[in-house]
């Protein structure tokens, strides 16, 4: 029988299948408690506006967008070196797939461009941030690889318009606005160097004015994700600069000159990498290439750490978007699958294990809208918030990126040996998962940036206040305030000894601490404010596991306290 003439599969039979499979679901209309979070944080008018966008994408990132992300990780891409008429012309060959999602994610829903226009998707007037990480949520819930570069155009665009002369940002910052597929301009930062990884301090690469005033640039690039993106930006040090920190600066560097020439640069080589394989990544060797400066000499750090905090927070909103798909997966799985004459899910042992997932997953999902908002009320205006978005930031970096690689991994487990098998999603989103403790800083260098936001902006105050403020409101039963409250208290003690002098040792048990103290807090918080006791719930099993000492060898239950009024 030939391909054309096997017949569709049933649906009933399809459904008494003993292999379930997911595929084809909606990620948003399925997600109840997502739902319940929007209808906290976002604005009704803007919400019911929303609601259509959310529901679409949750429908491609099902089914579509799932199978073209399947592609593209299957089909790298490749770098060509030259012509076949033997021209030196190099370009990256994307899959079909991974281009259709680049039309998606850039295009259509404007991921990378939404906060930087003045009306997106319909809605006049500039959109909050939580937007477009909820888009973001629901998008890398398929692909992962490609928000990535999402993420760097975006972070480009702030950066640009935060630092760059106006002239500057008037000649180039229209094309990280546009939505046009075939004019619209991508980005990408070229920071690492072989002896300037975390070390930003020794970077090599060197920077001079020539003849004409221009900026040139040379040296070596060692990680450059999206090496063929029309704009980058990157660090340098100018001849004559002192050695150090303050001797690098930052500039904008065009692939392409104004004569549609080449700009003088060349991709050595793609990395073969473990995950994110859609997405390319390479070495970049500077040849004299032209840049223009971005701000004030010697502060390139500086402001290129703007561009790496946003990317850290897109980093932590990717991981919590990672769990909530492998989670979902999970329980997708236990709730269809049957063993020994019951369904997986009816098993002690297997709701045990899937809360376990649940958690995490969930923490981070609270810990992005929290940062979300501090994130508006900072670019708002808002003084105050800013101590707050700088440690809360680094901490979903940090604890969410973490348990991303544990919660995937375990997900994967449920669905057994399918699990394994590169035909499902889970090895994908295994493989991506440990991108985002590595990438922007690793776990050390993050968890260390802790500690610098409560020492250089007094963030540890700003963290109490505000999650102080959250459980007064949240009017849990005095058992539990208390304990959230303690626990608090004690993150906070420790977290001042991890940023005194010699307690570097401490600084990742002080971040974990925090973020789980915190997310515990605002989970209940929102428990409460939304009428969800099952999220209490999960707010004081985040403090009873994660947080508060157990005995290994004993029963756990709750503290009957913590549910009497």
């Amino acid at each position: 029988m030939s391909s054309s003439t096997i017949p569709a599969a049933d649906s009933k039979a399809a459904e008494a299948h003993p292999v379930p499979d997911r595929h084809g679901k909606n990620l948003y209309t399925t997600d109840s408690e997502l739902h319940g979070l929007l209808g906290l944080y976002l604005p009704p008018d803007l919400l019911r506006h929303m609601q259509p966008h959310f529901e679409r994408l949750g429908a491609l990132a099902g089914g579509p967008l799932d199978e073209l992300a399947h592609t593209a990780d299957q089909n790298p891409p490749v770098l060509e070196h030259r012509t076949r008429t033997g021209i030196d012309a190099q370009r990256i060959v994307k899959h079909p797939a991974y281009v259709q999602m680049e039309r998606l994610a850039l295009s259509e829903f404007g991921l990378a461009a939404i906060s930087h226009r003045d009306e997106t998707l319909g809605w006049k007037g500039k959109m909050p941030p939580l937007v477009k990480y909820v888009l973001t949520y629901l998008f890398v819930q398929a692909e992962f690889g490609l928000c990535c570069p999402v993420s760097m155009t975006d972070s480009l665009a702030r950066t640009l318009k935060k630092f760059g002369s106006p002239a500057l940002v008037e000649r180039f910052l229209p094309r990280f606005q546009s939505l046009d597929f075939d004019t619209l301009a991508q980005g990408a930062m070229f920071m690492t160097e072989q002896a300037a990884g975390s070390d930003i301090a020794v970077t090599q690469t060197r920077a001079w004015q020539d003849a004409d005033g221009q900026w040139r640039l040379a040296g070596d690039k060692w990680f450059c994700s999206n090496p063929d993106a029309d704009f980058a930006m990157v660090l340098a040090r100018p001849d004559g600069a002192p050695a150090g920190m303050k001797g690098v600066s930052l500039f904008l560097l065009p692939r392409q000159l104004e004569d549609g020439s080449a700009n003088l640069y060349r991709i050595i080589r793609l990395k073969d990498k473990l995950g994110t394989r859609s997405m390319a990544s390479g070495e970049i060797r500077l040849e004299g290439a032209l840049a223009y400066l971005v701000g004030e000499l010697g502060r390139g750090f500086v402001q290129m750490a703007d561009m790496v905090n946003n990317s850290r927070l897109s980093n932590g909103v990717r991981a919590a978007g990672l769990m909530r798909r492998a989670v979902a997966e999970a329980e997708f799985i236990a709730s269809e699958r049957r063993a020994f004459g019951r369904r997986l899910a009816d098993m002690p042992l297997m709701q045990r294990q899937l809360l376990k997932l649940r958690l995490p997953a969930e923490q981070a999902r609270t810990m992005v809208f929290q940062t979300a908002l501090a994130l508006a009320r900072s670019d708002g205006g808002d003084a105050s918030a800013y101590p707050l978005l700088r440690i809360l930031t680094p901490l979903i970096k940090f604890r969410a990126c973490r348990d991303a690689r544990k919660v995937t991994g375990d997900a994967m487990e449920v669905r057994g040996g399918c699990g394994y098998i590169e035909e499902w999603s889970d090895p994908r989103l295994v493989r991506d998962a440990h991108l985002g403790s590595i990438w922007e800083g690793t776990s050390n260098i993050v968890a260390l940036d802790v500690m610098r936001a409560i020492q250089r902006e007094d963030s540890l105050t700003a963290l109490k206040r505000h999650f102080g403020a959250l459980l007064s409101e949240a009017g849990v039963a005095s058992g539990f305030s208390q304990a959230l409250q303690g626990a608090l208290e004690r993150a906070c003690a420790l977290a001042t000894c991890a940023a005194a002098a010699g307690g570097d040792a401490l600084a990742r048990q002080a971040a974990s601490a925090l973020y789980h103290c915190c997310s515990a807090i605002a989970m209940a918080w929102e428990g409460m404010r939304s009428g969800s006791a099952q999220r209490v719930q999960w707010a004081q099993l985040v403090l009873l596991h994660r947080v508060l000492p157990r005995d290994p060898l004993a029963p756990d239950a709750l503290p009957t306290e913590w549910n009497a009024g």
